[in-house]
């Protein structure tokens, strides 16, 4: 069994969808690349069960957020200095890769977005996706999740929409140090089988 495998299957994060881990298997995405994605993907499901619960009338396009979260920073294949180093050219080099392999602009289009969150054209998908990428290690962006409350504001007040996000992002963080320790746990380069 291989350490990427591993990073893809091993208890206790939720899998990625079946799409997702395909392709990373493809790509022979490095261990801890795979790790990283899953502990997003598992900030992404609490968010989006909470939008479920909570906000049920509103449109989202929760297959999308999934895939985004599973997939978005799949542009490191390509950059690998950048699981340990700052970088932005996984973006679009991750956008262009999944584009490539057929995979719809509706759901390739994280892999270019979830670092631009403030562009012009950026969908409630993006921005979850961009949160969801923040939260899962317990960093919090006041301007991201003004935009998110933004969007639900409506049916009910501002100030409720934003405590109840702020109660909500405060549990996912509260797991920040178990998927830390899980993605930490995966080695950042891919070794030979």
């Amino acid at each position: 069994m291989t350490t990427l495998w591993r990073a893809l299957t091993d208890p206790p994060l939720p899998r990625l969808p079946g799409a997702a881990e395909e392709l990373l298997r493809e790509l022979d995405a490095p261990p801890r690349l795979a790790a990283h994605l899953r502990a997003v993907h598992d900030a992404a499901l609490g968010v989006l069960g909470w939008l479920r619960d909570r906000h049920p009338a509103v449109p989202v396009d929760h297959e999308a957020v999934r895939y985004g979260a599973a997939t978005h920073d799949v542009g490191k294949c390509l950059h690998p200095a950048e699981l340990s180093g700052p970088g932005s050219a996984h973006e679009e080099a991750g956008h262009q890769l999944l584009l490539a392999r057929g995979v719809p602009e509706r759901l390739a289009r994280f892999a270019r977005t979830h670092g631009s969150w403030t562009e012009a054209g950026t969908t409630f998908e993006d921005h979850l996706v961009s949160l969801t990428d923040k939260v899962w290690k317990a960093k919090r962006v006041p301007d991201l999740e003004q935009l998110v409350v933004d969007r639900l504001t409506g049916a009910a007040p501002g100030w409720q929409v934003f405590m109840e996000l702020d109660d909500l992002l405060t549990a996912v963080a509260g797991r920040a140090d178990d998927r830390l320790a899980f993605q930490n746990a995966y080695p950042a380069a891919t070794f030979p089988h």
